[in-house]
């Protein structure tokens, strides 16, 4: 007979493959590809209860995918990394637990961005956290790739390039940043093993700082230096004010890093990564976008994210060029109300405004959990929606028909020689851009 609670099968198969008692489980949210689940297990001879995690891939993913992110926690665990420890792994086997599958230990402390961030409790962890996170990164990156049976080599800056033409979503300013990163890609031979998302949202941090690094599926052999970009990404700052990680400085990570054995810090190779992943999480959000358009669900949270392309396009100027940035923020943004009473009133920027205040006044109060999220995404996205309504601004594309044709001259380097011309065109597209969509976002 076939179990129907799929907890109550996947609670009595952890048993059997743990040879324990299993308590309280129940699947966390969060991890868009791999499922999280929070258990304990008892020893039945000896009554000793750990606190765990299972992270397990969907049953499409490869066969052995978890065993992988085990043998790099282990590696990192004995580099001196804060990792939780690992209690047990194995491939995808319908006689366990049907797909590839990791047991670690439960480490307590918030992994919420904007509670670290703001809980008064982690007044402390942040003033420490930059270092930390320097002399982290600096134990990973001793770790040798070369013994770590199936890391790939992987170039990230080029996969995300391959999925930005794949969308067909032509944006004139990553291809500006495409043709800089191309011409000032650092030189720096040496390679180590790269975490790949070593970032806020994917670290434990208690008030004492740092806890535990998780979430190592994008781990592979690179550049050092892209973990330490990828932290300054202002994305993963999470409105914090600080370059790193919203908390700290770049000198304070550095020198962490750099007492901790890392060797010596590549700055303007830290700034070519943290701009890499500023167009490469831009790409991400085109494609989620992209996913809503055309995935079997649509979701208005992704199309909403579709939309912060606007704020990663603003945050590769603010690397590139700030002054010319800065210009075009100082220019005010042409406002027309649409009062068309054609279809009747109240017109559409009062009807969009009425059913934005509903939600807000209504709908969030009476809901939780998904529904809730769900609602003030919702929410935001009416209020984009009367911020575009009455915008009056003209989009100039630098004097080509459209924006696919800009973006099509710049990748060809037909615009090089013109930088001067073509920044502030692209700044003042942008400006709007980021008023429209999230003026808070604006620098």
């Amino acid at each position: 007979m076939v179990n129907p609670d799929p907890a109550l099968d996947l609670g009595e198969r952890l048993a059997r493959v743990l040879g324990a008692k299993v308590e309280g489980l129940r699947r966390l949210t969060g991890g868009a590809s791999r499922e999280t689940w929070s258990f304990d297990a008892i020893d039945t001879r000896t009554d000793v209860r750990r606190e765990l995690i299972l992270r397990r891939d969907p049953p499409e993913a490869p066969r052995d995918g978890m065993e992988l992110e085990a043998r790099l926690l282990a590696a990192a665990a004995r580099a001196g990394v804060p990792v939780p420890t690992v209690r047990a792994a194995g491939p995808a086997d319908p006689s366990r637990l049907e797909s590839s599958y990791l047991v670690m230990d439960r480490v307590e402390g918030e992994t919420i961005a904007r509670k670290i961030l703001r809980d008064p409790q982690y007044a402390s962890a942040r003033t420490m956290l930059a270092a930390q996170c320097g002399e982290a990164l600096a134990k990973l990156h001793s770790v040798d790739p070369s013994t770590i049976a199936d890391l790939l080599d992987v170039d990230p800056l080029e996969k995300y390039r391959e999925i930005y033409y794949t969308l067909e979503l032509p944006i004139p300013v990553f291809e500006w940043a495409f043709r800089w990163l191309d011409t000032h890609r650092p030189t720096n031979p040496r390679r180590t093993l790269v975490h790949g998302d070593f970032r806020l949202g994917n670290l434990i941090v208690d008030p004492d700082g740092l806890r535990s690094v998780l979430d190592w599926e994008l781990a592979h052999r690179g550049n050092p230096m892209e973990d330490m970009g990828w932290l300054c990404v202002r994305a993963w700052r999470f409105g914090g004010v600080q370059p790193v990680a919203g908390v700290g400085t770049h000198q304070e990570l550095f020198d962490a890093y750099e007492a901790a054995g890392g060797g010596p810090v590549d700055a303007p190779a830290v700034h070519w990564w943290t701009l890499a992943g500023t167009v490469m999480w831009g790409v991400m959000c085109a494609g989620q976008g992209v996913a809503h358009l055309t995935g079997p669900l649509p979701s208005v949270e992704l199309a909403a994210i579709g939309r912060r392309v606007a704020e990663q396009e603003h945050d590769v100027l603010l690397l590139m060029a700030p002054e010319v940035l800065a210009n075009a923020l100082a220019q005010p943004m042409v406002v027309s109300a649409p009062m068309d009473t054609r279809f009747g009133r109240p017109n559409v920027v009062q009807l969009v405004e009425a059913v934005r205040q509903f939600l807000d006044n209504d709908v969030m109060g009476a809901v939780e959990g998904r529904v809730q999220f769900h609602a003030r995404v919702a929410s935001n996205v009416l209020a984009m929606v009367e911020r575009e309504l009455l915008c009056g601004v003209e989009f100039d594309w630098f004097g080509y028909p459209s924006e696919a044709a800009l973006a099509a001259a710049i990748s060809s380097g037909a615009l090089d020689a013109q930088a001067s011309t073509l920044l502030p065109v692209l700044a003042a597209t942008v400006a709007t851009r980021v008023r429209v969509v999230n003026p808070k976002h604006v620098a």
